[in-house]
Parts: C-alpha cells; sequence; structure tokens
C-alpha cells in the first residue's frame, strides 16, 4: 500500500528533474551570469590614456559588473594588440596604416573605426622662452633640424633641444605626416617614451620644445609655455583650445578614434557607445580634448 503511495510521487519528481535540466540546456550561457566581472581591456595611444581611464571609471561606477582595464604603450601598440587578439579595444591617435588594414584582412578582423575625440596638439616650450608665436613652416624646421638655435627665431643664443615620442606613438606618426610633410625628424630629436616625460623636460630645460596634447598642456599650467601657431607665414596665431579646435582653426589638430573587432562582445560595444553617449562626451571636454558631438 505504502509502495503504490509513493510511485506515483517518485514519477513526478523524476518528470520535474528532466523537465529542469533540459530547461538550462535552453539557456544562453555565452553571457557571464550576474555578479561575475566582465573583462574589457583598452589598449593604444598614451595621448587618450587619461580620457580612457575617465571613461573606465564612470563607465564601471554605472555598470557594476564590467571591469575595464586601460594601458598605453602608444598607438601601434594598441594596433598591434587588436590584431593579434590581446586587446579588446585599441586607443589610437591616428588612423591605421594601409599594412595595418591589409593585415587585418588576412586575420579575417573585421576592424571598426570610432572616432570618439578631436585633439589639439600644444605645441610647448620653457616658460623663459620669449619666442611668443610660431608658424607651421617654422615648426617643421626646428623638428627636422634646419633650425638649430633660438636666435634663427627670434629667441636667445640658445641650442634648439627637440624632444619627440617615440616611433611607436600614433602622435609621432600624426606630427611627421601632418606638420612635417613626411619629412625626417632631426637625428638629433631626444625621444621619449611617453608625454609626461615629454612636459618634465621641457620645464627642466630652457631651450626644449615639444609637442603634447592639449589635456597634457592644460593640465601642466605655468609650468611651460604654449605657443600660438600660424597656419601660413602671414595668418593670425591661434592658441590650441576646445574652440579653436572645433571650429577648424587651430592647425595642427586631429580625431582621436577607438578600434574595435566588428564581432566584439556585446560589453564592448556598450563602453564604445558610452563613450560617444552624451555622458561619454562630458567626459571629453572636462579631461581637455573636444567632444564629436
Amino acid at each position: 500500500m505504502i509502495m503504490k503511495k509513493i510511485v506515483p510521487w517518485l514519477a513526478v519528481f523524476l518528470l520535474l528533474l528532466l523537465q529542469t535540466s533540459c530547461d538550462s540546456g535552453d539557456k544562453d550561457t555565452s553571457k557571464p551570469r550576474s555578479g561575475t566581472r566582465k573583462m574589457i581591456s583598452v589598449k593604444g595611444s598614451d595621448t587618450m590614456v587619461h580620457l580612457t581611464s575617465s571613461w573606465a571609471e564612470q563607465f564601471m561606477s554605472r555598470y557594476p559588473d564590467a571591469q575595464v582595464s586601460v594601458t598605453g604603450g602608444g598607438s601601434g601598440t594598441g594596433i598591434a594588440g587588436l590584431l593579434n587578439g590581446t586587446t579588446d579595444i585599441c586607443a589610437s591617435s591616428r588612423e591605421l596604416q594601409d599594412k595595418e588594414r591589409s593585415l587585418a584582412v588576412q586575420k579575417k578582423i573585421d576592424l571598426v573605426e570610432h572616432a570618439v575625440a578631436r585633439d589639439g596638439l600644444a605645441i610647448i616650450v620653457h616658460p623663459s622662452n620669449p619666442v611668443t608665436e610660431l608658424s607651421m613652416n617654422q615648426i617643421r624646421k626646428i623638428f627636422t633640424g634646419e633650425y638649430a638655435n633660438w636666435q634663427d627665431l627670434g629667441g636667445p643664443d640658445l641650442p634648439v633641444i627637440v624632444l619627440s615620442r617615440e616611433s611607436s606613438s600614433g602622435t609621432f606618426v600624426f606630427f611627421q605626416e601632418h606638420v612635417l610633410n613626411k619629412a625626417d625628424y632631426t637625428p638629433k630629436a631626444r625621444l621619449l617614451a611617453g608625454t609626461s616625460a615629454l612636459v618634465q623636460s621641457v620645464t627642466a630645460d630652457r631651450g626644449a620644445i615639444t609637442y603634447v596634447g592639449l589635456a597634457f598642456a592644460l593640465e601642466a599650467k605655468d609650468s611651460v609655455k604654449v605657443l600660438p601657431v600660424k597656419s601660413a607665414d602671414d595668418a593670425p596665431a591661434v592658441l590650441p583650445s576646445d574652440e579653436t579646435v572645433r571650429a577648424g582653426l587651430y592647425p595642427v589638430a586631429r580625431p582621436l578614434y577607438l578600434y574595435t573587432d566588428g564581432s566584439s562582445s556585446p560589453e564592448v560595444k556598450a563602453f564604445v557607445d558610452f563613450c560617444l553617449s552624451e555622458a561619454g562626451q562630458k567626459i571629453v571636454q572636462e579631461t581637455g580634448y573636444v567632444s564629436v558631438r
């Protein structure tokens, strides 16, 4: 009698257990469960490290399940990381080169370009330098070595110390292509690994000159002198600012990019969308860059 009562309940229990097992197999297990940290890696442009770090901080505060890792190393390093699959997002202060695009095609990577901000490259010198402005032509001659003494530019009898980022930097490439007209930097140029090192070197050397992102120049304040730039010898000199870069008046300006794989995860796409959102573009302005909105 007891067995007759137990058997039907046992059958119902086994049926429910089987149904639960089947239902769990239909669920999407590709997404981490709630509470699991979803890692997003961003690598590349040192110019953009401060900006991408600010984006990452705000993104993680809004989405506690997300974790964003930001590292620099230069645009070239970030692009190589994206092509090699060692980073989810590349931050770049230059466009991809043809050879990089070709490599992406070979590896069947669907690269997607996102213009997320604009930046003005400030030309900075030591605060004691009496030179008040430079033309694009003068800047080119300084960085290619034609001008070796500040006397050539109306300044003191003092050797010009040219400082630059290293060749893996997107800023190095942009400056060479758009300011030096693809000419080589002077062999006397001192190549430094990071923008902060450039700023520190200018503050320590009266004859130094270099180029840095506008945000770094603003952060340095009175420890460096930002020179207005003339697009032509007979044009007015213009200081870099949000307004002059946005209006296209400042001649040494460029877009800043995030590059992703077209098959990126939903988390990566959400991060890029956040960077381009109203909140993300507000961070662009707060950190000294120029919004694309």
